[in-house]
């Protein structure tokens, strides 16, 4: 369960459930939120500052999409590795029914990894914020393959304390990368997947592997990539 240094009893005694939502409601929480494309360490990035809030004392709890099970379903995991427990939902909204009220109660920061996937990221962040004291960690992508708002992430920005925009870099070229280019022919919005789907990239390349993907779905119908590879346009630079 991802929930450090959790007390054994409740938060003081001789005091009512109705007094303790109370003291909940007269605190201010915030909300901070990590964007960039795919492979830019936002998980990492996210799970940094869980690490630290947690040697700091304070509570953590981390939730991501039930959807995403690519590398574990109880676990958010960084593309080198690194894991930490957490809540795996559909929705935000059954975070605090699934975790329980006394323990939620006693939770001070709630990270949310691959926020593009909650529909109702705007409503949680921003009753756990304003309503609960809670401090708010979101962390996902902030546009599609095709460069568009993805989900709700950008809907938080106006309620955020804070907005860190993260860089790869581009596969092609080494510059930073910005954007996120998917390598297949698929044209749904959500498709999860790695590198064997997805690429890190710069304007230019964007631009050219987009060119790409759409001159070789007209000619043959398909496009594949093998690992990691791209076919690069001529006059690319």
């Amino acid at each position: 369960m991802a929930f450090a240094n959790c007390p054994a009893t409740s938060l003081s005694s001789g005091r009512t459930g109705s007094d303790r939502v109370g003291s909940m409601r007269s605190k201010v929480g915030e909300v901070h939120v990590i964007v960039g494309p795919m492979f830019a360490g936002k998980t990492t990035a996210l799970l940094r500052r869980i690490k630290k809030e947690s040697s700091n004392g304070r509570n953590v709890a981390i939730i991501k999409s039930s959807k995403d099970t690519r590398y574990a379903i109880d676990s958010i995991v960084t593309h080198d590795g690194a894991k930490f427990p957490c809540w795996a939902l559909p929705d935000l909204s059954l975070f605090r029914q699934t975790f329980g009220d006394e323990a939620y109660q006693r939770i001070d920061v709630i990270g949310i990894d691959e926020a593009q996937f909650f529909e109702d990221l705007y409503d949680f962040c921003c009753e756990a914020a304003d309503r609960d004291g809670k401090t708010v960690i979101v962390a996902g992508l902030d546009g599609d393959y095709l460069r568009r708002s993805f989900g709700s992430v950008l809907d938080i920005i106006p309620v955020a304390d804070t907005v860190m925009k993260l860089t790869a870099r581009c596969e092609l070229c080494s510059k930073k990368a910005f954007f996120t280019l998917r390598k297949t022919q698929e044209t749904e919005t959500e498709l999860i997947g790695g590198s064997e789907v997805y690429m890190p990239v710069c304007r230019q390349h964007y631009v050219n592997g987009q060119s790409v993907v759409r001159a070789s779905a007209t000619l043959s119908g398909s496009f594949k990539v093998k690992d990691d590879t791209f076919p690069e346009p001529a006059l690319a630079v």
